[in-house]
């Protein structure tokens, strides 16, 4: 329509036809049959009577009701904000943040101004409808023109409702049934909490319990709480060892240079608990796994107490029981060229659940206590291939 426009005229000149309402349209906004008419010169009814298509016009130029829902529709299923919230949002209320980010920011009634980043998908959707209704936005006068759902209603400007009756109207127009064949009810309160409930189904989240309408806190208290001592027991045991994680999580990585000596380590003697002589094993390579040397391969870390650990070679980088040093630089290497062969074919969330956090340990705690002559010399020893590593078929990168 808007093409048609640009081969249009006055129709006080060239008369009526859609290629000069469309011209007409885009300069005095979406106007209606009583005022095309007095444009004109002539009466509503004789308009009525000698031309059609001011609907189509206006339809093709300007959004409706009928197109705003849909996307008020989908924006609410996948942001999960609440139906006031959005029907009050407003223009300063969007900030982009480029092409896959946006911030909004809305009113919720029950409490007070709220922000949300947008999904790729949501913040996609959100432009798509900025820039379906800015035609529309230039003929707005100031109070409506902040507005987000601004629409048409007979000719006239108004804010888009996105309420019940909004709902079944979407529903007629475009026909949608479930499964029983029936028309789709459609309830708008409903779409926040299976929204929540959704995302609590794809990632752990304080909201993703078992009853969305509940709290973590209600539910812990109804369905998680320990009732024998034993199972008290049991999720003690779960914390504690979930709180120690953290903690030899969070301690400094063990990287010594090759002339170091026992006698000249007894901080880390005690911290790691090792009987006489055993960090000189460890220092003389008598320890060694694949990416470093391990203080007590049956300590049962990541399996089974007593038996060797079953960790692939990563896992050591985060293991509070292992020591790095130069003799390890090749291997560590090609580790990190393993990491980066997997950034460039996995996806990023899966990367970074995967192997973001042993390749960060890597190339931020580690390789940077190393001198870069050693890192130099051990690079020329990386062929930057599967091979080099002890894999697993799932965990090829050719």
């Amino acid at each position: 329509m808007v093409a048609l426009a640009e081969d249009g005229q006055d129709p006080a000149a060239g008369g009526w036809n859609e290629a000069n309402g469309a011209w007409l349209m885009l300069r005095m906004g979406p106007v209606t049959r009583t005022e095309v008419a007095a444009h004109l010169g002539i009466t509503p009814d004789l308009f009525t009577k000698r031309h059609r298509g001011i609907e189509k016009v206006r339809a093709g130029l300007f959004p409706s009701h009928k197109n705003a829902v849909p996307y008020m529709l989908l924006l609410a299923a996948w942001t999960g904000i609440v139906p006031d919230g959005l029907t009050g949002l407003e223009m300063p209320g969007i900030r982009w943040a480029g092409r896959q980010a946006t911030l909004l920011s809305y009113t919720k009634g029950r409490t007070a101004e709220e922000s949300l980043a947008l999904s790729p998908r949501a913040s996609r959707l959100l432009e798509q409808w900025v820039q379906h209704s800015a035609l529309l936005r230039r003929h707005a006068p100031a109070e409506l023109a902040e507005h987000v759902w601004l629409v048409t209603r007979q000719g006239k400007l108004a804010r888009a409702a996105f309420e019940e009756y909004m709902m079944r109207g979407c529903v007629k127009a475009h026909d949608l049934r479930g499964d029983d064949g029936q028309l789709l009810p459609i309830d708008r309160r409903r779409l926040r909490t299976t929204f929540i409930a959704q995302r609590g189904h794809r990632q752990w989240s304080l909201r993703a319990t078992v009853d969305p309408n509940h709290s973590p806190e209600v539910e812990g208290d109804h369905y998680l709480s320990a009732a024998t001592s034993a199972q008290k027991a049991v999720v003690e045991e779960i914390a504690r060892d979930a709180q120690g994680d953290l903690l030899r999580r969070a301690s400094a990585p063990l990287v010594v240079d090759e002339m170091a000596s026992a006698a000249g380590l007894p901080e880390e003697v005690q911290r790691l608990g090792l009987a006489k002589g055993a960090l000189a094993e460890l220092l003389s390579g008598e320890r060694d796994v694949f990416s470093g040397a391990c203080a007590d391969q049956f300590a049962g870390l990541h399996g089974p107490k007593g038996q060797p650990c079953p960790a692939r070679p990563w896992v050591c980088l985060l293991c509070p029981l292992a020591l790095f040093a130069p003799r390890h630089l090749p291997n560590l290497l090609r580790l990190k060229a393993f990491f980066a062969r997997q950034f460039r074919q996995m996806p990023r969330g899966q990367f970074g659940a995967v192997f973001a956090p042993y390749a960060r340990r890597l190339s931020a705690d580690i390789l940077p206590r190393f001198e870069k002559a050693a890192i130099a010399a051990a690079q020329r020893d990386v062929g930057d291939e599967d091979a080099e590593l002890p894999l697993r078929a799932e965990e090829t990168t050719s």
